[in-house]
């Protein structure tokens, strides 16, 4: 339930305040006035499109807020609020949408800014706004199917969601089933291809790094005369030639070593330095050890260079089809053996898939089935019940139906093609509502099945709003309606927009939308009227004079017709 609504810089509104009641609150005031302002203010918190244009000239955005009972909350919209990262506040949910003069819009619920979709979802189950546009929407099949199916109740709602749940995964499953069907010649190919390439890969029996083992291999046999002479010579200059006795490195360590020691025999300050020129000594003789072994392992040996140019070249052979070196080829023959046996496994999943479709399109079948017949009942009920409704609003003779029709194939719905149809008059076949109704009609078959669905407990909203819901009719037929929507606002709080005295003197509130201007600017108001000010603005309503007696007096009347109605 909305608790207020505060509007800035929307149109011909500047400031201004309503705190609708619980039940029946209408909205009043001389055409140019304003009142089309309130009901798109509260489009704006159903996030509907924002235009610039309705910004107030001078000013660089329009707010509107929305303050809503949070303990009339359902438990569902409390939690989706705070998954919006929103909050509540003082028992009260805030709403609230900005636009700006540029164009630019944002939205917040709970104080939290969230996008469009969001805020539309969360609102439409505290608002419901019934327009000019509900033509359109109405004409709609989605909308003409949601209203039967609210109305048959929580068991057809029940089985329709699991109808569309299960027609959902058969219709992904069949989507792979086709896939698969569709792609066996290339799956084909493809397992081929991968067989191929795993088997040749198994038949070389590559290892890991092997590729880097024998390259390192293959250059120390292709030069191994070569690394002989540069360990021959360094072996010489450490420990000096054959016929050249104490002319290597290792001599002029072992002189420097001793003269070393000597000095730090002098003087306990050297001892360093005779141990560093002793650890050199032994670290030249360990060095030429080293060079003696590895000049022993270089020997030439044609046979186990070819083995291995061999061996090179069918690692080539691999890493020129599978990558770049031989352990990117075992990554790929691994992912490979994964993919083959996925696809290996596609003729299993086809006789999988195919089966488990044939057996769900026969329990989609019994479940589509059941759900015609739960509509067929519900629209038999709905007729009768909506007839009622519209001979009290002067249609006495109005056919109001649903037509429960098989359709050409299933949807995710359903497989029926449901219809509103109307008639006006007796002895008129029914025709698709929107084709034959007139506008006032239509304005009466929206507020009838509105509360017929109340009634039901099927009205979406916990907020109904009517613009101008009285367009086209008046006297007589202006009374029915607003016993209607007194009667339901017995259940819901509606807000209403309308021309006719006859509807606003069943209001629990009643506000007056008015405007003035200083010759330059015009500001439209809203203000509250009760007694006198209420009986005057009645008498406008209908005379266009407030002030003569007779115009005052018809209006009391209808505030005592709306009393003894029981407001």
């Amino acid at each position: 339930m909305i608790t207020e609504v505060r509007i800035r810089n929307l149109g011909v509104i500047s400031d201004a305040v309503l705190e609708p009641d619980a039940g029946l609150t209408v909205l009043t005031g001389e055409t140019g006035a304003g009142k089309t302002m309130i009901v798109s203010s509260l489009g704006l918190l159903l996030a509907q499109r924002a235009d610039p244009a309705t910004v107030r000239t001078g000013t660089d955005r329009a707010l509107v807020e929305g303050r809503f009972d949070a303990d009339r909350l359902p438990s569902a919209l409390s939690e989706a609020v705070a998954e919006a990262g929103g909050e509540l506040e003082d028992g009260e949910l805030l709403i609230a949408r900005q636009v700006g003069a540029t164009g630019r819009s944002r939205a917040f619920v709970g104080g939290a800014q969230t996008n469009l979709d969001r805020l539309g979802s969360l609102a439409a189950e505290l608002i419901t706004i019934h327009g000019q546009s509900g033509q359109l929407e109405l004409a709609r099949a989605d909308r003409q199917r949601d209203i039967l199916d609210s109305y048959a109740g929580p068991e057809l709602l029940e089985l329709r969601a699991a109808y569309h749940e299960l027609f959902s995964t058969q219709r992904a499953e069949l989507d792979e089933l086709a896939a698969l069907r569709a792609d066996a010649q290339a799956r084909a190919r493809e397992i081929d291809l991968l067989r191929f390439g795993i088997a040749e890969i198994d038949q070389v029996a590559p290892e890991a790094g092997e590729d880097d083992r024998l390259a390192e291999e293959a250059n120390r046999l292709t030069d191994v005369d070569e690394l002989r002479v540069a360990a021959r010579t360094a072996g010489e200059a450490l420990a000096g030639a054959d016929d050249e006795p104490g002319t290597g490195a290792q001599s002029a360590l072992a002189a420097t070593a001793a003269a070393a020691r000597q000095l730090a025999d002098r003087d306990g300050a050297a001892a360093g330095i005779a141990d560093t020129a002793a650890e050199l000594l032994v670290a030249a003789q360990d060095l030429g050890g080293e060079l003696s072994r590895y000049e022993s392992t270089l020997e030439a040996d044609p046979q186990r260079l070819a083995a291995v140019m061999d061996r090179r070249a069918a690692l080539a052979g691999l890493t020129r089809k599978y990558g770049s070196d031989i352990d990117a080829v075992l990554a790929w023959r691994t992912s490979s053996a994964a993919e083959l046996e996925r696809l290996a496994g596609s003729d299993d999943r086809i006789d999988e898939l195919a089966a488990r479709t044939e057996s769900r399109a026969r329990e989609l079948a019994e479940r589509a089935t059941r759900l015609t017949e739960h509509r067929r009942a519900a629209a038999d009920r709905i007729a009768s019940t909506v007839g009622a409704e519209l001979a009290a609003l002067a249609m006495p003779h109005a056919r109001l139906a649903f037509t429960v029709e098989p359709a050409v194939e299933a949807g995710p719905w359903g497989a029926d093609r449901i219809e509103l149809v109307f008639s006006a008059n007796a002895g008129m076949a029914p025709q698709p509502l929107v084709k034959a109704a007139s506008g006032g009609e239509l304005s009466r078959v929206r507020l009838a099945l509105e509360a017929v669905l109340g009634d039901a407990g099927a009205a979406t909203g916990g907020t109904v709003v009517f613009d101008e819901v009285d367009a086209g009719v008046g006297g007589q037929v202006g009374l029915e309606i607003g016993k209607r929507l007194a009667a339901m606002a017995r259940g819901h709080q509606v807000i209403v927009v309308t021309h006719l005295a006859q509807v606003a003197a069943y209001a629990d509130r009643h506000f007056v939308i008015e405007k003035s201007s200083d010759g330059q600017v015009t500001t439209s108001g809203l203000t509250e009227v009760t007694g006198k000010a209420r009986e005057a603005e009645l008498a406008r309503m209908m005379a266009g004079l407030a002030e003569t007696g007779s115009a005052r007096a018809h209006a009391r009347e209808l505030l005592a017709e709306a009393a003894r109605a029981g407001k």
